[in-house]
């Protein structure tokens, strides 16, 4: 009997070892396969991306004399910034559904580099040979850095896959190294928030700390729901899961959030340092994100990850390079010479002299219609005090008005 029936056992045993065989990782070769299109689509979006930006900002450049404030919105070159901008945008996002998200997040390169040889083949300036190597060969140099970084992340990536179900991406929003790695990044956000805003701590590095720590949230469930979005695509539908529109609820804050305060960035320091150091630290952030929550780098030979920190490394050299040598904007300070100050004329002829503090203010004088100025560009209220002899030891006021008399 036991050898009658060990047939129909192994028939029975069959479909459960097919269904297991379906649940394990891909092979190495489609691994490959799959890490190529989405690096493939990652520099795509970026490159993309890029261009349509200085289509936008060209477009911007050449109606910045005319009256109206709006009127690229008539012009065909800002509408095909927009639309390329779009394409990119969701080429970028359609690369997470394919490849690890350690592997796309550095490849964000792409579009530094795209800029700086976009600014230096429609330059305007004449070049000079001593001028062309000392400002540009860097940023050449940086390039070339940046390419074979890129080189080294998309050959030694990492190679896990899995499907984008809501089963699993439960499971791995309750694990506990997520668990642990959300609960260090929200204390460290909390006591950056608290040093900036309370503080008045603006460092560039406190600010796009706070933009990176938001940024490896934006970008694992920018995957989430990528990855859901094709599986449902494929047959197995996602989409009516409680877990798909809380990834997508929390893609769209911290994506707010995270471009309110590189806003808030870009009115303090260049866009230079924003580039480089914003590139260095969100891409630290996001590869710790994506080790933590999606297990990126487990069964990775140490080989494979050093030469993916080192391709890291070149990448973030690269960049560092090029911004280092673009233009820096001369910081506009309001200021009014004391011989075109309203009035001074007249405070001359009643015999009454201005002797201001220089180190007491940011700026002295008088501006006509400060209305619609920050607050910081708003000179400060200087007090006029009539001078006045006291005992020894008392303070004098910073501003005084000296009366002199007619005669003198």
């Amino acid at each position: 009997m036991e050898g009658g029936n060990s047939p129909s056992l192994q028939l029975q045993q069959l479909p459960l070892a097919t269904a297991a065989v379906s649940v394990q990782p891909h092979t190495d070769s489609f691994s490959y396969k799959e890490n190529l299109i989405g690096a493939l689509l990652a520099i795509f979006g970026h490159l993309v991306s890029s261009i349509a930006l200085n289509l936008q900002k060209y477009s911007h450049i050449r109606l910045a004399g005319s009256k109206d404030p709006r009127a690229y919105f008539r012009t065909k070159t800002w509408w095909s910034g927009l639309l390329l901008l779009v394409l990119g945008e969701l080429g970028v996002f359609s690369s997470y559904a394919f490849a690890p998200l350690s592997l796309i997040v550095p490849l964000s390169a792409v579009s530094v580099v795209a800029s700086a040889i976009i600014g230096i083949i429609f330059i305007k300036e004449k070049w000079k040979p001593k001028e062309f190597l000392r400002r540009y060969v860097l940023s050449f140099v940086g390039c070339g850095l940046a390419v074979v970084g890129t080189y080294l992340l998309v050959t030694f990536g990492p190679n896990s896959h899995e499907k984008m179900t809501a089963e699993n991406i439960t499971r791995h929003l309750v694990s506990w190294p997520f668990l642990l790695y959300m609960l260090v990044e929200i204390i460290v956000f909390c006591l950056l928030l608290y040093f900036y805003k309370e503080r008045n701590a603006n460092y560039i590095v406190i600010i796009l700390l706070l933009v990176a720590l938001l940024g490896s949230m934006t970008v694992v469930t920018v995957k989430a729901v990528a990855g859901m979005i094709l599986v449902s695509i494929q047959g197995s539908l996602q989409l009516d899961s409680p877990i798909f529109y809380i990834m997508l609820v929390c893609m769209i804050a911290t994506a707010i959030y995270q471009a309110t305060f590189l806003a808030q960035a870009s009115q303090l320091y260049d866009s230079a340092q924003i580039s480089s150091i914003g590139y260095i630290l969100s891409t630290t952030a996001a590869i710790s994100a994506g080790a933590t929550f999606y297990l990126d780098f487990m069964g990775e030979d140490v080989l494979h990850i050093c030469m993916f920190a080192l391709g890291c490394l070149i990448a973030f050299l690269g960049v560092f390079l090029i911004t280092r040598n673009r233009k820096k904007p001369v910081p506009f300070e309001p200021y009014i010479s004391m011989d075109a100050m309203p009035g001074m004329q007249n405070m001359h002829d009643k015999g009454v002299a201005v002797q201001p503090d220089l180190k007491a203010s940011f700026s002295y004088g008088a501006l006509e219609n400060n209305d619609s100025m920050p607050e910081i560009y708003t000179p400060a209220t200087l007090p006029i005090v009539q001078e006045q002899h006291g005992p020894k030891g008392a303070s004098a006021p910073p501003y005084r008005v000296l009366e002199h008399s007619k005669k003198e």
